[in-house]
């Protein structure tokens, strides 16, 4: 079935638990921020509705008002991602490699502040983490397409329609497939992110079909959970928002689905992360990129070329900003 240990990676949580703490402080204080925004913005659509003569025009008002309240946090988030890239996820991965590693690590705060200088000692500056991510995410379709997609699993002539179905959820399952190299960056202590990202790649594209096994089984167990998550959270919404002026109560769906994805994004992903590098590191062991494997992913993906300029550049000290602006840390 699967390669990884389920009890090894709980272990890992359990060690890593001031990052756990800290992503549930960030990812739930999003939350927050989404329902008291779309509350305020209903209440004051609200009000300025009663102004009006039209009877249908409070609940329209409040509509757009709830409307505005969540467009306004998803921006801030939206800016925000860098930061939340940088501190939370790349942070708790950093962590989650020594510990695969066998290393000891400080508790508490500190764990925080060591794996802020880990991250730092490798990426330098936010905007080219950022930038690295960004690229290794643009080359996730040709490893897909280079997989062969399901027909790699299943090579059964017909069944076109379910072919592409379940090729929609491997890709899905490679959501973490940018974490892990990050994580093989941290671990082999590159100096050249561009290139530890580029060998990285190539490595999980030479073990893919082992790698997508287990991201699929991941991947399933973390939907499953994620919609119990979301149809719990949807009646405390629905409370929260009985007295919700106008149409807009009908907003309990989606402050429910942002509770689970609050959920998957603070619990459930560190999870899948540590798991599929345990078995990544372990796949991986003695090999080296494959050239054969480094052409393929050449002739397919211009992103997976652009990390191969960025690493010839940062060797010969050129700039080698992201597509986002970043400030040092």
């Amino acid at each position: 079935m699967w390669d990884f240990s389920i009890s090894k990676t709980l272990g890992i949580m359990m060690k890593t638990m001031p990052f756990i703490l800290f992503r549930m402080i960030v990812f739930f204080g999003i939350t927050l921020a989404y329902i008291f925004a779309t509350g305020t913005g209903g209440a004051i659509g609200y009000g300025v509705g009663r102004i009006s003569s039209d009877p249908d025009a409070q609940g329209t008002f409040a509509v757009w008002g709830a409307v505005v309240g969540f467009g306004m946090v998803s921006v801030a988030v939206y800016w925000i991602r860098e930061y939340v890239l940088y501190i939370v996820k790349a942070g708790h991965i950093a962590v989650m490699v020594e510990l695969l590693q066998g290393k000891e690590l400080p508790q508490g705060r500190s764990q925080i502040d060591h794996a802020k200088t880990v991250v730092t000692e490798r990426f330098v500056e936010t905007n080219v983490l950022f930038a690295v991510d960004q690229l290794v995410k643009g080359v996730i379709r040709a490893i897909t397409g280079l997989l062969g997609g399901i027909a790699a699993f299943l090579p059964i002539p017909g069944l076109d329609g379910l072919v592409k179905f379940i090729n929609s959820v491997i890709r899905m399952s490679l959501t973490f497939v940018d974490e892990i190299i990050l994580g093989y960056a941290i671990k082999t202590g590159s100096t050249n992110p561009w290139a530890s990202a580029r060998t990285g790649v190539v490595l999980y594209a030479q073990n893919g079909k082992t790698m997508v096994k287990n991201a699929i089984w991941l991947s399933v167990f973390m939907w499953i959970v994620s919609i119990a998550v979301f149809l719990l959270f949807l009646a405390p919404a629905a409370s929260l928002l009985y007295f919700f002026p106008g149409q807009a109560g009908g907003w309990a769906f989606v402050i429910a689905i942002v509770f689970a994805w609050s959920f998957k994004a603070a619990l459930l992903e560190p999870f899948a992360i540590a798991a599929l590098m345990d078995v990544y590191f372990r796949v991986i062991e003695g090999q080296q990129a494959d050239p054969e494997w480094e052409r393929k992913l050449d002739s397919a993906s211009t992103k997976f070329r652009d990390l191969g300029g960025k690493a010839m550049d940062w060797v010969r000290g050129k700039p080698t900003g992201g597509q986002q602006p970043g400030a040092a840390i």
